[in-house]
C-alpha cells in the first residue's frame, strides 16, 4: 500500500465532508416527509369513526414515524464536544489556527468518516421505520375503508 501524499488525504477529506453534506440533505428531505405525514394522518385519520384494528395499526404507524423524526433529529444534531471542524476553531486562538489546520489531516479524515457513518446509520434506520409506519398506515387506512370488526 502506498503512502498517501497530501493531495489524496484532502481529496478524502473533501469526500468525507461531502458525504456528510449529501447525508444531511437527505436527512433533511425524509424529516419533512415524515413531518407531511403525520399532519396529514392526523388530520384524515382523527375525524374518522376507526375501529379498534385500524386504530392500533394507525397508532402504531404514528409511533414508528414518531421514533423516526427522532432519529433524523439526532442524526442532524451539531456535535458540539467534537474535536474536529468548526467546534475545534472556537476554542483556538488565531495563532493556533494554521498549525491545527496542518496539524494531521488524516486523523482528521477518520473522525469525519466515523461521524459520517453515524449519520447514515440514523438516516437507515429511519427509512427502515418509515416504510414500516407506511406499511402500517395502509392497513389502517384499508381496515378503515373495509370496514373490518
Amino acid at each position: 500500500m502506498s503512502v498517501p501524499t497530501g493531495q489524496s488525504l484532502t481529496a478524502a477529506h473533501a469526500e468525507v465532508k461531502a458525504e456528510i453534506a449529501r447525508t444531511d440533505t437527505k436527512t433533511g428531505l425524509l424529516l419533512a416527509f415524515v413531518g407531511a405525514v403525520l399532519a396529514g394522518t392526523w388530520t384524515v385519520g382523527h375525524d374518522l369513526p376507526l375501529t379498534r384494528p385500524a386504530l392500533a395499526a394507525g397508532i402504531a404507524g404514528m409511533g414508528l414515524l414518531v421514533v423516526a423524526a427522532g432519529l433524523l433529529l439526532r442524526s442532524v444534531r451539531p456535535n458540539l464536544r467534537g474535536r474536529h471542524g468548526f467546534p475545534l476553531w472556537a476554542t483556538l486562538t488565531p495563532d493556533e489556527i494554521p498549525g491545527a489546520l496542518s496539524a494531521d489531516l488524516a486523523a482528521d479524515i477518520a473522525g469525519l468518516a466515523r461521524l459520517a457513518v453515524a449519520k447514515f446509520t440514523c438516516l437507515r434506520r429511519a427509512i427502515d421505520l418509515t416504510y414500516a409506519a407506511g406499511a402500517l398506515l395502509i392497513l389502517a387506512a384499508l381496515l378503515t375503508l373495509g370496514g373490518a370488526a
